[in-house]
């Protein structure tokens, strides 16, 4: 039993590799992008299915411009973080 705890102790104690910091802080940035990509497209397609329709979309036009400006700034900060590298987080 002391040897679980001990490891446990060990692993919370080291120190992070500060690239590997930046590397899961972009991979993290591609996961929010992909999220806000994924509902914007569900939003242009709602959209437009409600202008065609003739029911009021303006609710969700907003919901889109909203996503969208999110999505614009996620990719700006994303520039400017390092460039990922090949190797992978275990």
């Amino acid at each position: 039993m002391s040897g679980s705890a001990g490891g446990r102790r060990d692993a919370s104690t080291r120190k992070a590799d500060p690239d590997t910091k930046r590397v899961r802080s972009a991979e993290d940035f591609d996961i929010i992008i992909g999220f806000l990509g994924f509902w914007a497209l569900v939003l242009l397609v709602t959209t437009i299915v409600m202008e065609v329709t003739g029911q009021p979309a303006v609710g969700w036009a907003l919901g889109l411009l909203a996503i969208v400006l999110a999505l614009w700034g996620m990719l700006r900060l994303r520039k400017k973080l390092p460039r990922r590298t090949s190797r992978r987080l275990s």
